[in-house]
C-alpha cells in the first residue's frame, strides 16, 4: 500500500479530487509544468497519490521536509498560478529551519488555503 519516495523536501498532491472531474490529476500536471520551467523550484519533489482524505476541501496538497512541521492546503484551481503558489511556498518551506514561513513570505495564492499542519515524526509544535 505505501510506495518509497524521496525524503526530502516535496508537495504530495492528491490526483485523484473529485471536485470537479481530473482536477487533482490538472494539479499535479500544473505543478509538474512549473516545475519544469522554473529552476527554483527544482529541490521540491512533485508527489501524487490517491485521496488525502480532504475531499471537502478539493485539489488538496501536503506540504512536507524532514524535520519539519508540514501543512495540508486545498481548495486550489488547478492551474498554473496554484501551482506557483504552491511551489513558491514550498521553497520557502524547504529552507526554513523548522518548516514555519514567516507570513511576509507567503505568496498571495496560498492564504486563506491552509487546512492543518502536522508535526514531524518525535515531535509536536509550541
Amino acid at each position: 500500500m505505501l510506495t518509497p519516495v524521496s525524503d526530502g523536501p516535496a508537495v504530495v498532491a492528491c490526483n485523484s479530487c473529485r471536485s470537479s472531474a481530473g482536477s487533482g490529476a490538472r494539479l499535479v500536471a500544473a505543478l509538474r509544468a512549473m516545475q519544469a520551467r522554473d529552476p527554483r523550484f527544482s529541490g521540491i519533489a512533485v508527489q501524487e497519490m490517491p485521496c488525502l482524505f480532504a475531499c471537502s476541501e478539493g485539489c488538496t496538497i501536503h506540504i512536507r521536509a524532514p524535520g519539519k512541521i508540514g501543512y495540508v492546503l486545498g481548495r486550489f484551481t488547478p492551474d498554473a498560478d496554484a501551482a506557483r503558489a504552491i511551489l513558491e511556498y514550498s521553497a520557502h518551506h524547504a529552507a526554513s529551519e523548522d518548516g514555519a514561513v514567516p507570513f511576509e513570505l507567503w505568496p498571495e495564492g496560498v492564504k486563506g488555503h491552509f487546512i492543518t499542519r502536522t508535526p514531524p515524526p518525535g515531535f509536536v509544535a509550541e
